[in-house]
């Protein structure tokens, strides 16, 4: 179907899903299954995760117009504590293959799954993140990911929902379950 890029219903927006609360990843993903199932290309960049632990990357592999591309580093990353050259060179290749999406106009649906902790943990800079910002197809919709969004991304938004955690059960010592936490 060819696109009207004139059309305002047809303009990518930017997304941000944040806070401390569960769902941030989930209500992205639900919206590539809502773009896929209209036959829209959608592509998912994982910043700190490897994508063979999750139950919805094995999902998606599955599925016709969906491309996952998972970057992420040996364990886990502490605030205050400087990152790997492992963890920062996987960040480095997810934002090298954001910049092939984005430039190749090759998603109408670009999601950057975790962006913002990679921001806070200092494997992503500013600069990185505002250029990459920039080359944004006009018609591409992007989803930002994860905790501690900075102002300058939500000042950038069109759409910013906060998940706010009320109650959880790891707080009860309920650990991670598979299919259902990842």
């Amino acid at each position: 179907m060819e696109k009207n890029h004139d059309d305002p219903r047809e303009t990518g927006l930017i997304q941000i899903y944040t806070g401390h609360g569960k769902g941030k990843t989930t209500a992205a993903f639900g919206l590539a299954l809502r773009a896929m199932g209209c036959g829209l290309r959608v592509a998912i960049i994982q910043f700190m995760k490897k994508g063979e632990y999750y139950g919805e990357i094995a999902a998606f592999a599955q599925l016709p117009l969906i491309d996952v591309y998972s970057f992420g580093g040996a364990g886990f990353l502490h605030k205050g504590q400087p990152p790997g050259a492992d963890h920062l060179a996987q960040a480095q290749a997810a934002l090298d293959k954001a910049r092939e999406i984005m430039q190749d106009d090759h998603a109408d649906l670009l999601i950057l799954d975790e962006l913002n902790n990679a921001l806070y943990f200092g494997l992503v800079t500013e600069e990185q993140a505002r250029a990459l910002l920039a080359l944004k197809p006009p018609c591409t919709e992007l989803v930002i990911t994860g905790r501690h969004a900075p102002d300058y991304l939500l000042a950038a938004a069109d759409l910013i929902t906060e998940m706010v955690e009320i109650k959880h059960p790891y707080k009860n010592g309920v650990a991670a379950r598979r299919g259902i936490e990842y």
